[in-house]
């Protein structure tokens, strides 16, 4: 749950209690605690993202429309990492916009949650020229945003898309073929690598093992996919 949404269902309490005639409300320390909680995670996202918007290390920034921090719940189960902004997320400065988002976003309903209810960032936070993969380099200067929004977060699994994201993310030099559907760890994380759902939209054959590597994150959560429409 966002820390928006949290305000919006303590709104919604209170006036409930308003109308029962209740005229003082003792709201317990952990309820507070809670709510702190995420406004500190969500202000302190954002300072990463101002940081990000700013940012001149690399020479991508030179020709970027928009940043691309990612964006989500601030206490999400899951995190999805794929490699770097594509046109549309460039122009938007929101992560996984375009066709490969559209079909992310279909995973991840699949799944039992809302885009809302997890959170997506890239590797990289800049789109490369032409969307050509990211360079070492630039991947290796851009790691450590991501590396504090997962220290914020704290996410109870990471799925990483694509090859470029498990090297980027686990220095995984294995193909993505060879490498989806094996737990790995990324600082006492656990982490899924599966495809990449631009991947997907090429290749249909792939989509069944890539849903299997979802199911098997659901099992490590402890939750089963709701039934589908």
């Amino acid at each position: 749950m966002s820390f928006d949404e949290i305000v919006e269902d303590v709104q919604r309490y209170v006036e409930y209690l308003r109308d029962e005639g209740v005229t003082r409300l003792n709201m317990s320390r952990q309820v507070l605690e809670h709510v702190e909680n995420e406004q500190d995670i969500a202000l302190e996202l954002r300072a990463i993202a101002a940081t990000i918007a700013n940012c001149r290390k690399c020479p991508l920034h030179e020709k970027r429309t928009k940043t691309v921090p990612g964006q989500g719940c601030v206490k999400p189960d899951i995190l999805f990492v794929g490699e770097a902004p594509g046109a549309d997320e460039d122009q938007q400065g929101v992560a996984f916009v375009g066709a490969a988002g559209q079909l992310l976003t279909r995973m991840i309903e699949a799944m039992g949650y809302t885009r809302e209810q997890v959170f997506i960032g890239n590797i990289l936070k800049c789109r490369p020229p032409g969307n050509r993969t990211p360079l070492p380099d630039e991947m290796e200067t851009c790691l450590p945003y991501l590396k504090a929004q997962i220290a914020l977060l704290k996410p109870k699994v990471i799925i990483t898309l694509g090859a470029v994201a498990a090297r980027g993310l686990l220095n995984a030099q294995t193909g993505i073929t060879r490498l989806r559907g094996r737990w790995m760890a990324f600082e006492g994380i656990d982490v899924m690598p599966t495809f990449h759902p631009a991947y997907l939209l090429r290749n249909e054959s792939a989509k069944r093992p890539a849903w299997i590597d979802l199911q098997e994150v659901l099992k490590r959560l402890g939750k089963t996919p709701p039934p589908r429409k």
